[in-house]
């Protein structure tokens, strides 16, 4: 499976932006999608996941009630919808694909090249 994340720039505070990932294919076998992040000299933090198969949802503390994850199964794409933005949202962000629900980096098997988000003041 190949991850081809896109989406990022450069944006204010307060604002909004999406991110979309597209699978090269739907990846049967591959149950849920993630998004994480890395700011500058910070560890890979888990951010969302979605479920393929019924959409279930689970999200960082740091981020629930601003983003949004969301998936388009025909078009094997999941996308992160972010409002408010934070300067602390500032990171590359990876979309992953795991064969399980989990918000560690370990259980993905499969992760996109990232795309910089940038959030200015």
């Amino acid at each position: 499976v190949q991850l081809q994340a896109s989406g990022g720039g450069l944006v204010q505070a307060g604002g909004s932006l999406t991110l979309s990932c597209a699978a090269s294919e739907r990846a049967f076998s591959s149950y849920s999608m993630g998004w994480f992040r890395q700011a500058p000299k910070k560890e890979r933090e888990f951010v969302a996941l979605i479920t393929w198969s019924n959409g279930i949802t689970h999200y960082a503390d740091s981020v629930k009630g601003r983003f949004t994850i969301s998936r388009d199964v025909a078009k094997n794409t999941v996308y992160l919808h972010m409002n408010i933005l934070k300067l602390d949202d500032t990171a590359v962000y990876y979309c992953a694909e795991s064969l399980m629900v989990s918000t560690k980096t370990s259980a993905y098997r499969h992760w996109g090249q990232g795309t910089l988000v940038t959030v200015s003041s």
